[in-house]
């Protein structure tokens, strides 16, 4: 017996706006696909959405500098958007103390005064303390990297960051340190990277061109609308999806506060992370350092990290043994689903870089169609 096809208006509903949505929205254009976009902001473009004000590319969300290996997903980014040269090199500032990120040899001549990779070398071996197993993140990173880079650079930072003490924390969230015995700033080891030039929503305009779009709507108010596509892809959080059936996942949520200044420079870096746990923000951001702007006025973001309640954003994943054993759950209904795709952080409960959820978009994609 033959099943009956149905005469869908779209061949897809993508639920969100952001950066896996639009590669896959972009693809499925291109091969003549129809597709919905549903977003419950007011704009397109997810957590990359820059606000231009006074003619600065404020990234509203949080700083995002593209940066790959990948050669075929640089070209394929710059097809988008030309990108320009930034190269993140953020600093930390420990009350009133600044030091150069990654760890590299700038920043030991800044704690220790040494000048060559073997004193640097011996500076952190003799820091490191000697403990065979490690139960938390201070004792891993103790181990590690010795106390003065942890107690300057790590122990605040983190604590901010996850919303407790470093001893209460697994020890797996810091395997490793990266650690450089060269005079390289360069925060990302890859290949390229950079900034699309005028911003990110140059990118979202193009990818979503001849889609129909609808901002200010909430998929889970609006059910129904499944209807009209074939096949679903989801972005937001896959526990919500199944109305949190096994519990809710964690995330840990963010506060912005954004500020227009009547100065021209305010800190002389796109990124300056204040790593000393008596200062409430994690990072200051000033915005027209990431396109190089000359403007007479400045931007400046702080980023207040802050526990996830149902009413916030989530942003990050907190990768836990009893969260996971939650997603396999969840993973588990969503691979008896027959045309609902789940994808990005969210619907993966995954911290993904830009690169790999355009890879991650693009491949889901070709395995569908």
């Amino acid at each position: 017996m033959k099943k009956l096809m149905k005469n869908y208006k779209y061949d897809y509903l993508l639920v969100g706006a952001g950066l896996f949505s639009a590669i896959f929205a972009h693809e499925a254009t291109k091969k003549g696909k129809r597709c919905l976009v549903v977003e419950k902001r007011n704009h397109i473009g997810g957590n990359l959405y820059c606000e231009n004000i006074a003619g600065i590319n404020m990234h509203k969300y949080g700083a995002h500098i593209f940066h790959t290996n990948d050669k075929h997903i640089w070209d394929y980014m710059n097809e988008l958007c030309d990108f320009n040269h930034y190269i993140n090199s953020p600093l930390a500032r420990y009350k009133n103390e600044l030091y150069n990120l990654p760890f590299n040899m700038n920043t030991f001549y800044q704690l220790w005064g040494v000048t060559a990779p073997q004193e640097a070398k011996s500076k952190i071996d003799e820091q490191r303390y000697k403990i065979d197993n490690p139960r938390n993140f201070e004792e891993q990173a103790l181990s590690l990297i010795g106390k003065d880079i942890y107690k300057k650079l790590i122990k605040g930072y983190t604590e901010k960051q996850w919303g407790m003490e470093a001893k209460l924390l697994p020890s797996f969230i810091i395997n490793r340190i990266p650690i450089r015995f060269t005079y390289d700033n360069n925060y990302f080891n890859n290949l390229y990277q950079g900034i699309p030039q005028g911003g990110y929503n140059r990118i979202f305009n193009k990818c979503f061109d001849g889609c129909d779009i609808y901002i200010n709507t909430d998929f889970f108010e609006n059910k129904d609308i499944v209807k009209s596509a074939d096949k679903t892809v989801f972005t937001g959080m896959i526990d919500q999806y199944y109305n949190y059936c096994f519990g809710q996942l964690e995330y840990r949520s963010l506060k912005f506060e954004h500020e227009l200044l009547d100065i021209e420079n305010y800190q002389g870096n796109a990124v300056v992370n204040y790593t000393d746990p008596h200062v409430p923000y994690t990072r200051i951001l000033e915005h027209k350092h990431f396109e190089f702007g000359k403007q007479l006025h400045t931007i400046i973001t702080k980023e207040y990290p802050q526990k996830w309640e149902i009413e916030l954003e989530p942003y990050y994943p907190v990768n836990t043994d009893e969260n996971q054993d939650k997603l396999a759950k969840y993973q588990a209904l969503a691979k008896q689903e027959e045309n609902v795709f789940f994808g990005g952080r969210l619907g993966a409960y995954k911290y993904y870089d830009m690169d790999q959820i355009v890879t991650e978009s693009l491949k889901l994609f070709n395995n569908i169609n």
